[in-house]
């Protein structure tokens, strides 16, 4: 889990940040999300994002395998199920931001 209270980026008034995602859920619902990273593990590349909204759990982050489609100009992501590569590719991340975020164990 990540305690990012103090690390809020300044939105410019009028400026877009370029890092918010946005994906649709099973049910077809659009969730916008924070691009935090690309990890590489074992060949494979992982998105590491944290959903842009305060209902959810403040500061968990969600881990997809992003996978090739036909298009160049699209990308397709899908769920991790395996929960040791998960932990891999989070451990990665905490390793590479550890000065930018506070981690919280639980």
């Amino acid at each position: 889990m990540i305690d990012d209270e103090n690390n809020v980026p300044n939105e410019q008034e009028g400026e877009e940040l370029d890092n918010i995602i946005v994906l649709n859920d099973e049910n077809g619902n659009e969730i916008e999300f924070e691009f935090l990273d690309l990890i590489e593990y074992e060949g494979e590349e992982y998105v590491v994002l944290l959903p842009n909204d305060e209902e959810d759990d403040a500061g968990e982050v969600v881990i997809l395998k992003l996978e090739d489609t036909d298009s160049e100009e699209e990308e397709s992501y899908v769920s991790v199920d395996d929960e040791e590569v998960l932990q891999n590719v989070f451990d990665i991340f905490k390793e590479k931001f550890k000065d930018e975020f506070n981690f919280i164990d639980e």
